[in-house]
């Protein structure tokens, strides 16, 4: 199940920029952050994937959310300037930004090549 995040979520769980200002993931697992809006089509579009996929790679992925519109902090602290954007975070290395409503097989293809974490069979 994809998780919504918070301002104080993403803090206690991403990055606590406030405190570090050299990127320090605090998760335990990698991590796919999904930056949409409620009116925004492809975001619609990408929002059933990301849940199949939080179904399908389990505890060895986490897939937050975070509303551009709701959390407008954090949208800015990434540069967000189009969404859909996707923030694909590795455990021990730094984060890559992806833009656009990517389709199911370039979601599984990143979280492979850039987080290191196979779909389960």
């Amino acid at each position: 199940m994809t998780e919504h995040l918070t301002k104080q979520d993403f803090l206690e769980k991403v990055f606590n920029y406030e405190v570090n200002s050299e990127w320090k993931y605090e998760g335990d697992v990698p991590a796919v952050i999904d930056f949409y809006a409620d009116w925004c089509q492809p975001c619609k579009m990408v929002a059933p994937i990301l849940e199949e996929l939080s179904t399908e790679y389990g505890d060895k992925l986490h897939i937050y959310k975070v509303n551009t519109e709701q959390e407008q902090e954090l949208a800015a602290v990434f540069g967000i300037r189009s969404i859909p954007s996707m923030l694909f975070i590795p455990k021990d290395a730094q984060p890559q930004m992806a833009v656009g409503a990517l389709p199911r097989e370039s979601l599984v293809k990143a979280i492979d090549e850039v987080l290191g974490v196979k779909l389960p069979e």
